[in-house]
């Protein structure tokens, strides 16, 4: 997993990053709760659940205090945010390992369901395709994959990437500042439609894909 525009590696991105995502990402709180809802319509009561994106720990937290059997495995190419990760699930050192690298590191599993929040967006389409195709390999039949990230919805997308940095940015409302850096996203994180992201899903053996 190559995060080439990613600021994983910037000490301060990642000091600041527990404070500053749920600040940027709307009701990412409730995010974390609906994704272990998902999962746990269909996972065993102690599943074992992969995390791809694993860095600051904070998805893995919530599902782990809300489901006391579950095991977790996280992978994440940054070591700045695995330790994050660590510090964050202290508490749960028992049953969580984390691995520094991509999808090809994690274990064979078989797993009973696995994640990939705000990590997807900073891929190219052929290394999407690629890592969802290795998070396949790795599930057992039926079990769920929940995904999260931006997407270019509309005929416009630069618009919504400017709406979500207007709500991230706390220190006033400034739309030319937004839209500035919105453009700069844009041209740094290679964003598919919502049907794209459906085709690759399917391209890469999941059935029953669902907004």
């Amino acid at each position: 997993m190559d995060y080439k525009h990613a600021p994983f590696t910037n000490p301060a991105a990642v000091a600041s990053y527990a404070a500053n995502a749920p600040r940027k990402v709307p009701g990412l709180a409730d995010l974390h709760r609906m994704v272990m809802l998902l999962l746990a319509e269909q996972a065993l009561e102690d599943a074992h659940i992969l995390i791809v994106g694993a860095g600051g720990g904070m998805e893995t937290k919530a599902m782990a205090e809300a489901q006391p059997a579950w095991r977790f495995i996280g992978v994440d190419p940054s070591p700045a945010m695995l330790d994050l990760a660590r510090q964050t699930l202290s508490p749960f050192a028992d049953r969580v390992s984390l691995i520094q690298g991509t999808i090809d590191q994690a274990p064979p599993g078989p797993f009973d369901g696995a994640t990939c929040l705000l990590t997807l967006h900073h891929l190219d389409r052929d290394e999407r395709l690629r890592t969802l195709k290795g998070i396949r390999r790795r599930l057992r039949p039926g079990t769920k994959l929940v995904v999260a990230e931006h997407s270019a919805p509309g005929p416009d997308p630069e618009r919504w990437m400017t709406r979500s940095l207007a709500f991230g940015d706390h220190e006033g409302l400034d739309w030319a500042k937004a839209a500035a850096t919105g453009r700069m996203m844009m041209e740094r994180l290679p964003l598919l439609t919502p049907a794209q992201e459906e085709s690759l899903l399917c391209d890469a053996g999941f059935t029953d894909v669902e907004l």
